[in-house]
């Protein structure tokens, strides 16, 4: 049994991600941690709550960082809603909060299973960061970070060369990455495309549970935003797409091994994500000290929808 610390902003495509999680037999989802992001900590704290219950799980919810490591929080509320789930009010969860800090709560269960806790980052790695910050050996005891961040090897989402999770939060972006725990990323180029979710495909999930029904309620802001911008009736779903690297190694068809480096100057690159490809240096480049981390490259999409739609018919 694989065990996972979930990472999160919680917002309509982190809920994609949880409801994975929740609904794999082999992980066992030892806490979820939370974050500000997409929407503030205490709101993504309740759309944890409410997405994890109902999928009938009762797993611990803590809340961490409030704001960036360095600058204030910026407001984005128009990807997904002011209450990060389609404003369609379903975030009304029974249950409370855990007690305690979620970047204690990380470091407690990493020194409890050392080099068994996985950790899946949904959102800005403010936590992350802070706990590297707070206790580095401990943490040097993570098996793996799989994280959704860095437009991969495409545009950005939130500047031309920046995405979201590490615009957010570049500096605590920098710190995971130079700290020495292996991280898998999944980049946002990897999220759009044919592993979009259409409109019948949708129509398929919200038919199929309760928990396909509620996805298709919290999206609601989603699919109207990408209808506007981009002119298309989808949703796309980087959070899902980066559990699915993390829990459905087959749909993964290409990985390479990087090493990355993390723009904080502030500018026009801030939360740029550079990566040098083994193999791909030269004379003239700056020493590479080696290659710990991967860039996931190229995903079966067709393998990842057909599993996606097909996870919300056995509830």
């Amino acid at each position: 049994m694989r065990k996972f610390i979930i990472d999160t902003d919680t917002a309509s495509d982190d809920c994609a991600a949880l409801m994975m999680a929740c609904m794999t037999k082999n992980i066992e989802i030892m806490g979820v941690t939370v974050v500000a992001g997409n929407v503030s900590v205490e709101q993504a704290g309740r759309n944890a709550k409410m997405t994890l219950e109902v999928c009938g799980s009762d797993v611990p919810v803590f809340l961490g960082a409030k704001q960036p490591l360095m600058h204030s929080r910026k407001e984005t509320i128009s990807v997904h809603g002011v209450d990060g789930m389609g404003d369609k009010g379903l975030i009304h969860p029974q249950g409370g909060f855990a007690p305690g800090d979620a970047v204690d709560y990380i470091l407690n269960t990493v020194a409890e299973y050392p080099d068994e806790i996985e950790i899946v980052v949904l959102g800005p790695v403010t936590n992350i960061a802070l706990a590297i910050l707070r206790d580095r050996e401990t943490m040097s005891r993570v098996k793996r970070i799989w994280s959704m961040g860095t437009p991969g090897f495409g545009p950005g989402n939130a500047t031309p060369v920046s995405e979201f999770n590490v615009f957010i939060d570049a500096e605590a972006y920098k710190i995971m990455l130079d700290s020495g725990i292996p991280v898998s990323i999944a980049g946002f180029d990897l999220c759009v495309g044919d592993i979009e979710i259409d409109l019948d495909e949708l129509a398929e999930i919200a038919a199929s549970s309760p928990q396909g029904a509620f996805l298709k309620d919290a999206t609601a802001v989603l699919l109207d935003f990408n209808r506007k911008t981009r002119g298309q009736d989808m949703i796309d779903l980087p959070d899902a797409v980066a559990m699915a690297c993390a829990i459905w190694p087959e749909t993964v068809t290409g990985r390479m091994n990087v090493y990355c480096y993390t723009c904080i100057d502030n500018g026009p690159c801030y939360g740029q994500v550079i990566f040098y490809r083994e193999g791909s240096t030269y004379e003239s480049m700056p020493e590479i000290p080696g290659y710990p981390d991967e860039v996931i490259t190229s995903m079966d999409a067709g393998g990842f929808t057909k599993r996606f739609i097909g996870m919300f018919k056995k509830q």
